[in-house]
This record gives C-alpha cells, structure tokens and sequence, in this order.
C-alpha cells in the first residue's frame, strides 16, 4: 500500500510543523510515578499518559547519537511509568545501530537516515517473515559549532563550508569567509575542523547538503555515513566533536542542536540566498522539514528532504531520525515493550518534549501514519 496524499501531507505538515517554544517537559517526569490502571484497563502511570500495556522486562535498541539527548526523556519518562520495564539504547552512531539491528542484537536500531534496499534485504533474515521499516520519530537542525575568541556571530554559504571542511580554507581570515562578515574582525587562527570518527548518518546528512548546496565544491559521496574529506581531526560520537569543539580555540565541527546548546558552543548562521542569513533552530529546521515529502511505501516512511532550500527562514542542514523495527517477525518477548514504547514516543505526550531539547517535534500528519504502524508491528 503506498502511502496516498503526498501533497496534501506537505501542506498539513507546513501549517502544523510549527514549533513553540513555550512546549514545557510534560508530566510524565515528575515525582508520582505509581502506577494504576486506566479507564479501558490497560496499565497507565498516574503522572502521565504514557500506555504501558503488557511492556516488561528489557528492550535493547542502539543507534543515531543526533536523537541520544530526546531518547534519555524518553526512556527516563517511559520507565518511570512502567514499573519493571528496561529501555537501554547505545548512542553508538546510526551505522552501527544498522549493523546490530541485521545481525539480531537488538529490537530496534535509531538512524538519522533510511535503510538502503541491500540493508533492508539484510533486514529480512532477522525479521525472518517481514523486513525492516523506517519510522521517522525525531527531527532537528544539524548546527555547525564553532570556537573563535571574540567571533559570536559567523556567516557562512554552503560554498565556504564545503571547503572549509576540505581543508581548502585554512585560516579563519580567509577572504572568503571574511566577505561573508564584513563588521567582523576575524582572527588569523588556524582552522581546526573535527568530524566523525564512526559511521554517522549525521555525517551523511552534511554530505548531502554539501553535494546538493556547493556540488562545485565538494566532490565526496554524499550517500556514505564515513567521513569523506581528507584532513580535519576525528571524534567519536556528536558529543565527541561538540567536546572537542568546545575545547579547541579555532575549531569547527558539526552535531545537532542539543549539543552546541547544552555546551553552550556558537553556531553558524547559514547563507542560503535568502534575504537574510538563517541560524539552526528548532523552528527554522521545521520549515526545511515541512517541505519533506515521503519517498517510501506501504509501512515505510523514509522521507526525501530539501537541501537546496533557500526560502525565508529555512534552515537547510536538517535531519530525520527513524527508528528502525522489523514490520513482521519480531520476537514475542519483546514486542509488547517495544510497542508500547514507540506508541509513547510518537503520542502528542512523547513529541512535546522535543522542543525543550532542542529538536523538532515531527508533522501532524507523518507522526499520525506512525501511530497507525506502531500497533501493527507484529
């Protein structure tokens, strides 16, 4: 079944995909956390609407470092409602959870990008009478992070980026970063610029942008998780490159936005040809986000972005993180909690606590196909 409407998804996503920032953790976090027992029976906590149905003993999921900071409320708030319950998810970047998700190692695998066809074929032996699908679940602006004493507001264009990562810009006075800040007074310090250290579907999605925005300029293959470019310094994980940016004066990496805000690390605003240059925010990715539209079909989601956007506002260096389940075959020990923890994570109560995280709630209209597959999982 594919999946119908694809206009009129994008239409009701850019109306709805407006995130406030007055969106305040929910309830499920505070202090009561006894459970009790619904109006229909089923097992819910008193301090939340958060449905544990028959959701028991340990769910092992890994994956995406972009979505580590959304998924700790998660799961702090889903166990905190369900008494017995374990959610234990390794940040150990999206290529890795792939690889534990084909090989059986867990029950569902984060990724900040879509299964490629030979990854879904790998899928199959583990999922054994279904295949692996792509949920969109979180989305968010991939901000790129910067340390340069004196500097608190940098204007970069795809152009300048694509080869400031390929260590064909060297100084931070280059002129053509300098022509893109002309009241700035830029120092001659040495660039430092880190990437990922492990396959990262936040690297891809840089890629992407890079091979979409500055095609001229960068020539690396936009669909590898691994870095491409040569030179530049490596680190483990999104929190890796922010620490290390952090800590090193003339430094450049990219990480989602939780990370530069919870540091407290600049961030570049971006020359996409719009009036006026955009900064990485929860609400400018949303707007990039509402353009998306949905390449998958029947049960799976995965979505096509906008790289190249340049309307007002939009910020174009965005990612979708999905989690990865099988659609039929999972295990029947595990399936109830891994239900019951994706219908959470997708309900109205799951998705307000993005925003104070630094991420984007999903649009109305892909989070309500979501919560249409989640209790078809089988």
């Amino acid at each position: 079944m594919k999946l119908q409407r694809k206009n009129g998804l994008r239409a009701t996503a850019l109306g709805a995909l407006a995130v406030s920032g007055a969106l305040v953790l929910t309830a499920c976090g505070s202090d009561d956390n006894t459970g009790g027992t619904g109006g229909t029976g089923e097992k819910t906590s008193a301090a939340s609407n958060i449905k544990c149905d028959d959701a028991k003993g340990q769910l092992l999921a890994a994956g995406s470092t972009a979505q580590k900071n959304a998924m700790d409320l998660w799961v702090k708030n889903f166990q905190a409602a369900c008494s017995g319950v374990e959610v234990n998810y390794q940040a150990i970047g999206s290529g890795g959870g792939i690889t534990k998700f084909t090989q059986g190692q867990v029950t569902f695998a984060g990724s900040d990008s879509a299964l490629k066809p030979e990854e879904v074929e790998e899928s199959k032996k583990v999922c054994k009478t279904g295949q692996g699908i792509n949920l969109p679940m979180v989305g968010g602006p991939v901000a790129i992070g910067y340390n340069l004493s004196g500097v608190d507001d940098l204007v970069l264009d795809a152009p300048t980026l694509a080869k400031i990562f390929d260590t064909k810009i060297k100084k931070w006075n280059d002129p053509a970063i300098a022509k893109l800040n002309p009241d700035v007074k830029l120092p001659g310090t040495t660039i430092q610029a880190f990437h990922r250290s492990d396959e990262s579907g936040t690297t891809q999605n840089l890629h992407k942008y890079l091979s979409e925005a500055a095609a001229a300029d960068w020539k690396h293959d936009p669909k590898s998780k691994s870095w491409e470019a040569p030179g530049g310094q490596a680190a483990s994980g999104s929190s890796g490159v922010a620490s290390s940016v952090k800590g090193t004066e003339g430094a450049i990496g990219y990480f989602e936005l939780s990370y530069a805000t919870a540091q407290k690390i600049s961030t570049v605003k971006l020359d996409t040809g719009a009036s006026t240059p955009v900064e990485a925010t929860t609400e400018n990715a949303s707007k990039a986000i509402a353009a998306a539209k949905v390449k998958g079909t029947g049960n799976d989601l995965a979505l096509s972005l906008d790289y190249k956007t340049q309307a007002d506002g939009a910020y174009p260096i965005i990612l979708v993180t999905y989690e990865i389940a099988c659609d039929k075959g999972n295990k029947a020990d595990t399936l109830p909690t891994l239900k019951a923890f994706l219908n959470y994570t997708v309900s109205d109560e799951g998705q307000k606590v993005l925003s104070d995280a630094g991420y984007a709630p999903l649009p109305t209209e892909i989070a309500a196909k979501v919560r249409e597959i989640v209790p078809t999982l089988s």
